[in-house]
């Protein structure tokens, strides 16, 4: 792979910047560009396995088009980027223990495993980092 890593902070569960967050991932990893995201805080709430589609995303104006519309779904984006490309998603360790979680909790075939903000932060220190 080449580029620039692409290293992605996700914490915010607006429908927004999850779709955001999804779109650039997706276009980096398949442009041969490493890519890693680490979804934290509000954000791992949409990614529940239990959650249910219509209750999955929350957000304003946008967020209303973008399901009117039928934009590409966010969980879809991430999984054709780890298809396609080199996509790699870290959940945030203390937020899976904050909600009482274990990764099978998570929804399927996205998550390469826990991980801690240090170990992200430090690894995101040779890329190019973006906070969503």
């Amino acid at each position: 792979m080449s580029g620039n890593p692409l290293y992605i902070l996700l914490c915010s569960g607006e429908h927004e910047k999850l779709q955001m967050a999804a779109m650039m991932a997706s276009v980096g990893a398949v442009s041969e560009r490493p890519v890693e995201v680490f979804v934290s805080m509000n954000a791992i709430l949409a990614f529940a396995k239990d959650a249910p589609p219509e209750g999955r995303y929350r957000g304003g104006a946008f967020s209303h088009l973008l399901k009117e519309k039928h934009a590409p779904d966010v969980l879809t984006l991430f999984r054709q980027g780890r298809q396609l490309g080199d996509l790699k998603m870290w959940a945030c360790s203390m937020a899976l223990d904050v909600c009482g979680w274990e990764m099978s909790g998570l929804v399927d075939e996205l998550f390469d495993g826990a991980l801690g903000l240090t170990k992200f932060l430090s690894d995101a220190e040779g890329g190019q980092l973006v906070t969503l």
